[in-house]
């Protein structure tokens, strides 16, 4: 059985697979060369019948191991073959099961929305000082050279989403869904001087939050909310939404982007960062990330929003895409999480570790393999509340640029 699946994805390299009781089977010829050993007889028919939900489990419980190189080596190999192959038999049946399917699954109303986020926003929070930057940024950083720390670029990223969102004046009223741990709330508060609301469905990313916004004095200027997007009123000069949209659900598109057109002043600009397909179209959901990180979470194309937005009269004034920069993140967060995998496991078992790092794994790999990228669309309710030409989007960055590293000079003398 496995002959017949891994059989024809193997052009580009070669795997060994072997077999309890000795016996081995090699798919592929030539390098990369990989060797993994599958450790009970159950986990052939289970990788088998469903590869995409079971790898990573058989992984999780120590049934598959690599054994030269890591899991990295395999995945990279598997996918970069995987990204050529069409699949056929019980595969595509599966696929065209949860393409028919994932409507349902990604259906997302108030309270399921809030279960979704607990799942994997609730862990401790000494698990993400593990492997985040100092001011625990968890969407894709910013390489603008390519060479920079994490520090560097998760920085770089706010300047960049600062600058698209031109905070040209104090006190503009700004509204930032899915605002994490607080990072870029505070920074709108303390350098731009903006009053900034920030939402979140975790109870302890809203609870870090608040703590922050209290020690660094700005309670006047930042609070913070546990909100539902769609329970919100008012209106803001700003919103924005980084690393937050891919909960949304493709099924609640059109009223996310009608409470953003709600919310959003007359001359208010919008900046959605995103995870999304750059490369391939609509897609299904990976079903053992579904199942272990990210219920109800969905990668779309730019042809599934862009739809939604023009339906909810917003006008769509910038778009850039930001590809490898998600990969990069990614390893920085894998070798930064196997740094401290003895501290993981004391937290939760050595299971976790594995669901984990086979998760920043793979992930990592899917950016470089699989067509993803992040989308940042910038939106506007007038297509004349932005300049005509990219210029100020630059020239923000480059001052912000000049005054932090000012900043950073001064605190050392």
């Amino acid at each position: 059985m496995l002959k017949h699946v891994l059989g024809p994805i193997f052009r580009k390299g070669s795997l060994t697979l072997l077999f309890p009781g000795g016996k081995s089977e090699t798919y592929g010829n030539g390098e990369p060369h990989v060797i993994a050993r599958l450790h009970d007889r159950r986990a052939i028919i289970e990788l088998g019948l469903d590869p995409d939900l079971k790898l990573g489990e058989l992984y999780m419980d120590g049934r598959f191991t690599v054994e030269n190189g890591d899991i990295g080596d395999f995945l990279d190999l598997a996918l970069s073959n995987i990204a050529e192959f069409e699949p056929s038999g019980m595969r595509k049946l599966s696929r065209l099961f949860r393409t028919a399917t994932r409507s349902i699954r990604q259906f997302t109303p108030a309270r399921r929305a809030k279960q979704n986020v607990a799942h994997h926003y609730d862990l401790s929070a000494q698990l993400y000082d593990t492997f985040l930057d100092a001011d625990r940024q968890y969407s894709c950083a910013y390489f603008a050279r390519g060479d920079e720390t994490l520090d560097e670029a998760q920085a770089a990223k706010k300047r960049h989403i600062e600058a698209k969102l031109m905070l040209d004046r104090p006190g503009l009223r700004v509204l930032d869904i899915g605002c994490g741990w607080g990072g870029l709330a505070l920074d709108f508060a303390r350098d731009a001087r903006a009053q900034v609301l920030g939402i979140t469905l975790s109870e302890e990313q809203i609870a870090i939050a608040r703590q922050r916004s209290e020690k660094a004095r700005l309670g006047d200027r930042c609070r913070f909310e546990l909100a539902d997007y769609r329970a919100l009123n008012g209106s803001y000069d700003r919103i924005v939404s980084v690393g937050m949209f891919e909960h949304v659900g493709l099924p609640q598109y059109p009223a996310f982007f009608n409470k953003v057109r709600d919310l959003l002043a007359d001359d208010g600009v919008m900046l959605l960062h995103t995870i999304g397909r750059v490369q391939g179209g609509p897609g299904i959901s990976n079903p053992w990330i579904t199942k272990y990180i990210f219920p109800g979470g969905y990668t779309p194309a730019l042809s599934e929003v862009l739809p939604a937005i023009e339906n909810a009269g917003l006008a769509v004034t910038d778009v850039e895409v930001l590809r490898m920069h998600y990969a990069k993140t990614l390893k920085h967060w894998q070798q930064r999480f196997r740094a401290h995998w003895e501290e993981v496991a004391k937290l939760y078992d050595e299971r976790f570790c594995r669901m984990w790092d086979f998760y920043l794994t793979v992930m990592e790999i899917a950016f470089r393999r699989e067509g993803l990228g992040v989308f940042q669309i910038q939106l506007a309710k007038k297509i004349a509340s932005l300049p005509i030409t990219r210029d100020y989007i630059v020239e923000t960055e480059r001052a912000m640029s000049s005054t932090a590293a000012e900043a950073r000079s001064i605190r050392v003398a």
